[in-house]
């Protein structure tokens, strides 16, 4: 009974805390609902910043942030952090003192993998090079929020480097969605369950999102100039539509689309990085573009005389192609040279 004494106490003691806590994170939570329309009644004692709240609002303060963070998936919260002035130093050691309090569920790993890369992102010394982003350098930025860390060396601590190394080497976005790296992170983490919430894995795998998301950008950046640029070279020679169905788009798209859909999915990928579904239409659109620049590379180059053998055999070829093909057709993507 004493026991039981103890522990109510230790718990109401708790409370004021929680409550300062759950005052400095209601605006951010509260418009992130808002932002993505989740209809959610205000807490009333949390809406007017109450100092001194009871007990049972203090519960059922804790209660309205649990129901939310059910409804608010990891896709919007990455969205609104790398847009909202909210999104601070602070905000994200409050984020990340909330979820890491809490019972974690799968969604909650997601959200803390992410919330710890925002946070060493925003933190980080400003023009910090790739190869200066050690084990050290990543657990010094992380101290405020995890303490001290030791770094020990588990097996699986190879496995991401190995990962990190095979992206470093891949030369477009093509190969690096082809060859699965995040999957193969996600499931690393899944395989370690309650220790990927351990100080030594936070630091691990916040160290393996920030350098993957940088080499994501560079590869995204990389196609959607080449894209861009190809655009342009399109339009000299007068095309204006292009037939870009592979990449879940019309048979006819506008030149002109296409440039403002590159301009809008610089901002949709910076929140969107790691969103398959968007970076496969932009692989796809980079390979229209370059089929289509190949196509009038090949009908621009003047013809050659053939011998009459050649002029046999092309005669035969080129029985049945007819004069309303496509001009610019969707030529299938190059096969994987693995390098």
């Amino acid at each position: 009974m004493d026991r039981e004494t103890m522990k109510d106490r230790a718990a109401k003691s708790a409370l004021p805390a929680e409550w300062r806590e759950a005052r400095a994170l209601y605006p951010l939570y509260a418009n992130l609902a808002k932002e993505f329309v989740i209809d959610s009644p205000p807490c009333p004692d949390l809406e007017n910043q109450t100092e001194a709240p009871s007990e049972e609002s203090v519960l059922q303060a804790r209660q309205w942030f649990l129901d939310l963070d059910e409804r608010i998936q990891v896709h919007q919260l990455r969205q609104f952090l790398q847009t909202s002035s909210l999104a601070n130093e602070q905000g994200l050691r409050d984020l990340l003192s909330h979820h890491l309090g809490k019972k974690h569920t799968h969604a909650d790993r997601d959200k803390i993998d992410f919330l710890f890369v925002q946070y060493f992102a925003h933190c980080a010394p400003s023009g910090l090079q790739d190869e200066n982003v050690d084990f050290g350098c990543v657990a010094q930025v992380l101290e405020p929020v995890l303490g001290a860390v030791n770094r020990a060396s588990p097996e699986w601590l190879e496995s991401i480097d190995q990962l990190l190394a095979e992206a470093n080497a891949t030369k477009d976005l093509n190969r690096l969605l082809a060859a699965h790296l995040l999957d193969k992170g996600r499931q690393l983490k899944e395989s370690l369950g309650e220790e990927y919430f351990s100080p030594i894995a936070i630091v691990a795998f916040t160290r393996f999102g920030f350098l993957m998301r940088r080499i994501f950008f560079r590869l995204m950046y990389q196609d959607l100039h080449g894209i861009v640029e190809g655009l342009r070279e399109l339009e000299k020679i007068g095309v204006t539509t292009l037939d870009c169905r592979r990449a879940q788009f019309s048979a006819e798209e506008p030149i002109a689309r296409l440039r403002m859909i590159c301009q809008s999915w610089k901002v949709l990928f910076h929140a969107e990085y790691s969103s398959g579904q968007p970076l496969r239409m932009l692989v796809d659109l980079r390979a229209v573009v370059d089929g289509a620049l190949a196509r009038t590379a090949k009908t621009a180059a003047p013809p050659r005389p053939a011998g009459p053998l050649k002029q046999a055999a092309a005669a035969g070829v080129g029985a049945g192609a007819g004069a309303d093909a496509s001009e610019f057709e969707v030529l299938p993507s190059p096969p994987d040279s693995g390098e």
